[in-house]
C-alpha cells in the first residue's frame, strides 16, 4: 500500500530513547524521519520513591503517566504487589507490562483528565505519582479534590539538550508529543520555513500554539498512531 509520506522528511522531537518506535514506522511508511531531541530525561532515583515503594501496601493506587514513570520505578523495584495500577494511555500499559504490571485502569482517552474521569471514587484512598519534575498539576490536584491523599514524586527530570539542533531545512513537519517538547524544541530554535506543526493531542497542541506556533493538525488518538495517522491525513492530497 502506497503512503502519502513516501520521501517526506518528519522530525521526532520527542528523547532519543523513546524516538524509535515512532521512527520505525515512519521509514515503513517511506518517510525519513529525522530525530532531534527536544528534551533529554534524567532519572533521579530519589530517596523519597525508594521510602513510598518499601511501604507500597500503603497505597490503593499507583498511577503512571508515562513510560518514563514506570521505569523510573523499575529501576528502584521488580515487584508492584499490592496497589492498582493506573496508566494514562497504551504505550505506557505497554512499559508496564514489560516489567509484568497489569494494569487495572486505562482511560478511554489519554489524557490526565481521562485519568480522573475513570478512576471512579477515590474518597480516602492513597494514591502514589510518580511523575516528571514539570508535570502537570491538574491530576493530582484533581485527585485531592475527591478525597485522595495523593503522594506525588518527581521519579525523573526532563530538560533541554545543550548541543544545537540539527539543520532542519527542507523538512515538511515538526512533530511535537508533550508540552515539554514543544518548549525544548523553541528554545533551542524555530519551525523552518514550510514545514507543518502536528502536535499528538489537544494539550500539546494549545502549548505549541501559546507560544506562537500554528498547529496543522492534532492526532485524534493521543498515541503515535495517532500522530501518524494525522500526518498521513496532512499529506493526503485533496480529491
Amino acid at each position: 500500500m502506497s503512503s502519502h509520506l513516501q520521501n517526506r522528511r518528519i522530525v521526532i522531537t520527542r528523547p532519543a530513547v523513546d524516538s524509535q518506535r515512532l521512527a520505525d514506522r515512519l521509514r515503513s511508511l517511506g518517510a525519513e524521519p529525522v530525530i532531534a531531541p527536544a528534551i533529554d530525561i534524567e532519572f533521579t532515583d530519589p530517596v523519597e520513591l525508594d521510602e513510598a515503594l518499601a511501604k507500597k501496601d500503603e497505597f490503593d493506587w499507583i498511577v503512571f503517566t508515562s513510560r518514563n514513570g514506570v521505569e523510573a520505578v523499575a529501576r528502584r523495584t521488580k515487584t508492584l504487589a499490592g496497589p492498582k495500577i493506573a496508566v494514562i494511555g497504551p504505550a505506557t500499559a505497554e512499559a508496564a507490562r514489560a516489567h509484568g504490571w497489569e494494569p487495572s485502569l486505562m482511560p478511554p482517552s489519554y489524557v490526565a483528565e481521562s485519568v480522573l474521569d475513570a478512576i471512579g471514587d477515590v474518597g480516602g484512598a492513597k494514591i502514589l505519582l510518580p511523575r516528571a519534575n514539570i508535570a502537570r498539576d491538574v491530576l493530582p490536584e484533581g485527585l485531592r479534590a475527591r478525597g485522595a491523599t495523593v503522594v506525588v514524586i518527581p521519579a525523573y527530570r526532563t530538560h533541554t539538550p545543550t548541543e544545537p539542533l540539527p539543520d532542519l531545512y527542507g523538512v515538511d513537519a515538526i512533530t511535537f508529543t508533550s508540552s515539554s517538547t514543544v518548549r525544548g524544541f523553541l528554545a533551542r530554535g524555530s519551525v523552518p520555513p514550510g514545514a507543518v506543526v502536528v502536535c499528538i493531542g489537544p494539550v500539546t497542541a494549545a502549548t505549541a500554539e501559546e507560544l506562537g506556533l500554528e498547529v496543522a493538525a492534532v492526532a485524534d488518538e493521543f498515541t503515535e498512531d495517532g500522530l501518524v495517522n494525522a500526518l498521513e491525513a496532512l499529506f493526503t492530497p485533496s480529491p
